[in-house]
């Protein structure tokens, strides 16, 4: 199982949301790429990044800091954030990041979707963001009609290589992950999945174990790596055990 710690990035600072509320912002660091060399140190094989800014503007904002972020440490840089056009895939990938998410535009352009899993095969990650069963889009500030299990089997049909499935409801707040739903959305697909919002306590990271069997193969986790809640390397420990 795969533990990635996640760096939020808003006007290059380090931050977490809560519910994906803009306005809800906790900066932990002014330095995100000494956060990444943190994370890698203490054992992460995978960064998660955020663009923030991007996600509202529907382009890259922190490229710089991602760029910087990717040179700096020495795993796999995931990023997502804004991401709707093949120039701005190409240039993340120019910049060092392994894989690349894309959500709204996954959504919304469901050929755009199909057609950069053929462009960029391997380096395609969805993120369906759910309230609720339904997908959130711009930033989670749209909660749709569309269903997040039959968007994860579209997804699969277009060749996504992962697909990061968050519950909005709990993103932030510490509430611990949403297992039932996650669970089902990892059981419709044969793509692996990855969990995120709410991982909170290590039994959270026990939990997750318990499903992995279910096609969840890791979680993406914010709050409670900045907050204390846990330290990564013992959340590591139980992960692969």
């Amino acid at each position: 199982m795969l533990l990635i710690p996640a760096i939020d990035l808003k006007n290059g600072h380090c931050v977490r949301l809560r519910q994906g509320r803009m306005d809800d912002v906790t900066i932990f660091s002014e330095d995100p790429v000494s956060v990444a060399q943190r994370w890698a140190d203490e054992g992460a094989e995978r960064i998660h990044i955020v663009d923030l800014d991007g996600a509202v503007k529907g382009q890259p904002v922190n490229l710089k800091v991602v760029e910087a972020i990717a040179a700096a440490v020495d795993v796999p840089v995931q990023i997502g954030g804004g991401i709707r056009d093949e120039e701005t895939i190409q240039r993340y990938l120019n910049a060092g990041a392994a894989y690349v998410i894309i959500g709204t535009k996954a959504i919304n352009t469901p050929h755009f979707l199909r057609d950069v899993c053929l462009e960029y095969p391997r380096h395609i990650i969805v993120s369906l963001d759910a309230k609720d069963g339904r997908l959130a889009l711009n930033g989670w500030a749209k909660v749709t009609h569309f269903d997040a299990i039959e968007a994860a089997q579209h997804c699969e049909r277009d060749g996504v290589e992962a697909i990061v499935y968050t519950d909005i409801s709990r993103d932030g707040m510490m509430a611990g992950f949403n297992v039932e739903s996650t669970r089902a959305l990892a059981q419709s697909v044969k793509t692996p999945v990855f969990a995120s919002g709410g991982v909170s306590t290590l039994d959270d990271i026990r939990k997750l174990r318990e499903i992995e069997g279910d096609g969840v193969v890791g979680a993406v986790i914010g709050r409670a790596l900045y907050e204390g809640g846990f330290s990564l390397a013992d959340a590591v420990k139980i992960a692969k055990s």
